[in-house]
This record gives C-alpha cells, structure tokens and sequence, in this order.
C-alpha cells in the first residue's frame, strides 16, 4: 500500500485512481492508512468470505484475512488485468502498474 501511496502524484497524472479493499475493522483499516499515511480511499469491513466469491481472492482461514489480490480495471469497471497471490510474493507494484497503465491507455484497451 505505501509502494502505491508513494506513487499515487504518478497515478493523478495519467488519470488513474488507486483504491484499496480491506476485510479489517474500520480501527485497524484506520491504523493502516495512519501507519502508510494513504491518501488514497480504503475501503474496509469487507466479509473475506464474500470477497472470495465474488472477485476469486485466496483466503487464509486462521488467523481470517484475503491475500493481496491486485485489478487494472478500464473507466466502465471492466477489469484490464487481475493478479492473485496465494502467500507473499506475486503482488502488483505501482510502476509496473503505472506502466502497464500507460501501455493500455496507448492502445486502446
């Protein structure tokens, strides 16, 4: 989250939003984004559960959480590209996001 947040001026600049989707309470979502100073919306209170069915995240049971699961989506909320990580490594990166981003809006996607 403070890879995207250090590069969110980036984001602006090619008319993309960053938005984050946590299934933490909203005290530690909140302590998420004081820790990252995020200036970009968290989403939070999100069932982990639900989020499986509807986007596909891998979940972990105990203790309860989502593995970072990662979307390019279009301007009409299609999605451009879906990552999934199923434990630590496989994860978006902001320049390779702004990149690909960059790419896609040269092309037409």
């Amino acid at each position: 989250m403070a890879d995207f947040q250090g590069k969110v001026d980036q984001f602006n600049k090619i008319g993309t939003q960053v938005v984050a989707l946590s299934v933490d309470s909203e005290e530690d979502a909140q302590k998420t984004v004081e820790g990252n100073t995020l200036t970009y919306p968290v989403l939070y209170g999100l069932d982990a559960r639900e989020m499986v069915s509807t986007i596909g995240a891998y979940i972990n049971e105990g203790p309860l959480y989502l593995h970072a699961t990662g979307f390019i989506l279009r301007s009409d909320g299609t999605i451009v590209l879906g990552v999934y990580s199923s434990g630590a490594i496989g994860r978006l990166v902001a320049e390779d996001t702004i990149g690909l981003t960059k790419h896609y809006q040269q092309h037409g996607y």
